[in-house]
């Protein structure tokens, strides 16, 4: 891992940005649609931040050298890197920054780190790539703790072990994405899990978050490719058994994925990894009416075929992407293989499509030398995040949202959901934007949609204002009978409608756990189990100083 800069305000690198000749076209889309020019406002600055001073004074000795209290570490861990982040970090709100932030080489400073936290009631907060789109990783925390110490993962990142008779590696929590591939390949292996995220992540956010990846159906997310995890919490390390499969009762893998730093913090996992592939083939159909493609793909997830790319792209969000400009919504189609060659599961899948109206507009067995249409839709999402700041800077709002719903109410939960979305943005704003629908992922019973929308807010107000939208858009979700989220985690953003939509027995159960786990009711409070919930059991200030002073 070099020792490259994150940008503190925005998504990326300081080495990286997306250049005024890419950002031309984009903005063109937008200017064309909004029909007005946009005033730059400038990106923030260290100096001219708002942050308020650490509320934690006193450091061990032991824990200085991993333990960093300046303004751009302070800065860089404020936040996560939704539109909602970006528009308070643009308008110099970083108030809420960690009080410190620790960067632990091994185990050992893990333990040392939560051991002094508890002690002195201090908040810990997981950070791998702060990739975070729902508040995962902000500071955000209510009760009466001393302050918050947010743990880096950064520099555990190594790959410790192969199993090649297995197909198997045992991965430190830390690593980003690209590194992971590049340590892998060296193997001839490869995970294949690349969210959007996937620069800028790592294996254990993913794991945390039960993070879905590339492949659009059958294996969707990280679960399906963890074999065992360690972790540390404030009681000790917890490691699960390496095994192919397990039925010895719940699964403690399936326990710990999804907590989101919730009960402790991920160091390892062994992983599930791959043959590279070596068979590619893909093609991107067109189709006269939206739901009609949208049965085409319900067909095609029915079928047993697998594809690994199946996105149905509606004709705005096609548009706007310039991928296709016809008016009409497309299916970006995929087959991988590391075995064998794919390319009769492609010609049957274009004939499934034939009979509801879908033709090929492009074919390819070239992947590397991406045809127009999907290279120029993949090329719009990859680079997405980075177009963020620019589109922050010049007050046109971008958000997104993703659920999951069956097949059946499918229909009902995408008209409601787009119309309750299209007033709320009229309602708030005062003038029309835009919502856009894409398929994700797909499943026999059901579809993952991910919504897009596009306004003009009120520059003082654009996080408030896009925040008054996304409710609207949450509630009309589960209205329709959706999820709350199929992968973009539960973080601070979800948690009323996740409390919402799982059972209040097994919100007391998770309760129950974190309590038994972290006593002190020190690890993400507010995340999985909420913070009142938290301050009934967690210990009083006088009882944490007699603990500090022991």
């Amino acid at each position: 891992m070099s020792e490259r800069r994150r940008k503190f305000y925005a998504w990326g690198f300081e080495d990286q940005t997306a250049t005024a000749e890419e950002m031309a076209p984009v903005l063109d889309t937008w200017h064309r649609v909004f029909g007005t020019d946009f005033e730059v406002t400038p990106a923030p600055t260290l100096e001219t931040i708002e942050m308020r001073a650490p509320r934690i004074t006193a450091i061990p000795a032991a824990l200085t050298g991993i333990c960093r209290q300046d303004r751009y570490e302070r800065a860089l861990h404020a936040y996560g890197r939704s539109f909602l982040d970006g528009a308070r970090m643009f308008r110099g709100d970083f108030t809420r920054a960690p009080d410190v932030v620790a960067y632990p080489r091994t185990e050992d400073d893990i333990r040392a780190l939560l051991d002094w936290a508890g002690g002195i009631g201090a908040a810990v907060i997981p950070f791998g790539g702060g990739s975070s789109v729902v508040g995962g990783v902000n500071p955000e925390i209510e009760g009466d703790y001393a302050g918050v110490v947010t743990i880096d993962m950064w520099h555990m990142n190594r790959l410790l072990e192969v199993d090649q008779v297995s197909r198997s590696a045992r991965v430190q929590a830390g690593v980003y994405g690209p590194d992971l591939e590049r340590q892998l390949k060296e193997h001839g292996l490869t995970l294949r899990h690349f969210p959007q995220s996937f620069e800028l992540s790592t294996l254990g956010g993913w794991i945390a978050t039960r993070a879905a990846g590339h492949f659009a159906s059958n294996a969707t997310y990280i679960d399906d490719y963890v074999e065992s995890i360690r972790m540390v919490t404030p009681q000790g390390v917890s490691e699960s058994r390496r095994l192919p499969a397990s039925g010895a009762g719940p699964s403690p893998d399936r326990f710990v994925m999804g907590t989101e730093g919730s009960i402790g913090i991920i160091t390892e996992a062994w992983i599930r990894v791959l043959n590279r592939p070596r068979f590619k083939v893909g093609a991107t159909l067109v189709f006269d009416d939206y739901h009609r493609a949208a049965e085409a793909v319900r067909a095609i997830s029915q079928s047993g075929l697998q594809p690994a790319n199946c996105r149905l792209i509606d004709a705005l969000e096609a548009g706007h992407t310039k991928a296709y400009e016809g008016g009409k919504p497309i299916l970006v189609l995929g087959y991988e293989s590391a075995h064998y060659p794919v390319d009769d599961l492609l010609r049957l899948t274009v004939e499934l499509c034939a009979d509801y109206g879908g033709s090929p507009v492009e074919t390819s067995d070239r992947p590397e030398a991406r045809s127009a249409v999907a290279g120029q839709w993949r090329n719009a999402f990859i680079r997405g995040p980075y177009y963020r700041e620019h589109m922050i800077a010049r007050g046109i709002c971008r958000e997104t949202f993703e659920t999951a719903v069956p097949w059946s109410g499918f229909p009902e939960l995408h008209g409601s959901v787009v119309r309750t979305v299209d007033e709320a943005i009229r309602r708030v704003t005062g003038r029309a934007g835009t919502v856009t629908c894409r398929f994700t992922h797909i499943y026999p019973n059901g579809p993952a949609p991910y919504f897009t929308f596009h306004c003009l807010p009120d520059r003082a107000r654009m996080a408030e204002q896009c925040m008054e939208i996304k409710v609207a858009a949450y509630d009309a979700v589960m209205k329709a009978g959706g999820t709350i989220t199929h992968h973009h985690a539960v973080g601070r953003l979800h948690m009323p409608w996740y409390v919402e939509q799982r059972p209040k027995l097994i919100g007391a159960a998770f309760a129950a756990a974190k309590r038994a786990l972290d006593p002190a009711g020190i690890m993400n409070p507010g995340v999985i189990v909420p913070e009142a919930d938290i301050a009934a059991w967690r210990p009083v200030p006088a009882e944490r100083e007699a603990v500090a002073a022991s």
